[in-house]
């Protein structure tokens, strides 16, 4: 496809925006998974800037769907997260965050985030100058989760399945992962998740009643908190943080969601976080 110009044509029909966009922006996908070479040749015909303006389309949820897929498979490669930061997608992407939307385009703008601020510190630092932390934060409060919580489920059957992204259990995942990305190694960002009210939001996700993977990425978030900012411990201590960690621990949940929370507790200083071994 690359070779006899096949990359080219794709991407020449993206700005039309239709059915022609949808199922150009998913072969380009499927030829993006885990293929460098085909990563660099849609960036050098244009594509990233042509994904990158279907996300400003209104009304055509498919679209949105098609594009955002196929820029999370761009998103392995450091020149074309370069690209999506330099032709606006970051800004196209947290806009899509905006409450209302559909579940599954808030999904996966969050992941699509994700990965752009995945060893990318300018990309970190975009996304937190666009607004999208809050946004994300946003996506994790109870009262909306609840409200599409089973029109989420139901989308989800409807995703293929050949990109670990579908393995996210609703956008709270996907929201989480995004967080995990923006604050590895990143205080200003950090520090933004505890200024806009994102430290109790997480920690309310520590209970029982949520799965062991949403237990595993907000823990983790919490660790990258605790880790490197006293105010952050406070804050996590402050919402009560350390007990629903402990709870955590306590109960029968992945060696993962074990794992994280065990280290949120050790950079707390509480004594759970000391003696992984006993819980695993």
């Amino acid at each position: 496809m690359r070779e006899c110009g096949g990359v080219a044509a794709l991407v020449g029909l993206l700005p039309s925006g239709g059915s022609a966009a949808v199922h150009a922006a998913a072969v380009l996908r499927k030829l993006c998974d885990n293929d460098i070479q085909n990563c660099d040749s849609v960036r050098e015909c244009g594509g990233v800037a042509a994904l990158v303006g279907l996300l400003a389309l209104d009304g055509t949820d498919a679209v949105h769907k098609e594009a955002t897929r196929a820029l999370y498979n761009l998103c392995d490669n450091t020149g074309c997260q370069d690209s999506v930061r330099e032709c606006g997608g970051i800004a196209a992407l947290v806009a899509l965050l905006a409450p209302g939307g559909p579940a599954r385009t808030h999904r996966w703008a969050a992941a699509v985030l994700a990965g752009l601020c995945t060893n990318n510190t300018r990309n970190q630092d975009s996304v937190r100058e666009c607004g999208g932390v809050p946004a994300l934060v946003g996506l994790l409060a109870p009262g909306r989760i609840k409200a599409v919580r089973g029109r989420a489920a139901a989308e989800l059957a409807g995703l293929c399945t050949d990109t670990t992204v579908n393995q996210y259990s609703d956008r709270e995942c996907g929201a989480m992962q995004a967080l995990v990305s923006l604050c590895t190694n990143n205080t200003r960002n950090q520090d933004s998740v505890r200024e806009c009210g994102g430290v109790p939001t997480l920690v309310a996700l520590m209970a029982p009643a949520r799965p062991a993977d949403v237990h595993t990425r907000a823990a983790n978030a919490l660790t990258l908190i605790a880790r490197d900012s006293a105010r952050g411990r406070e804050a996590v201590r402050a919402c009560g943080g350390a007990a629903a960690l402990e709870r955590v621990l306590g109960r029968a949940s992945s060696a993962a969601a074990h794992e994280w929370a065990a280290a949120a507790l050790r950079h707390l200083g509480q004594p759970g976080g000391r003696d992984l071994g006993r819980w695993l």
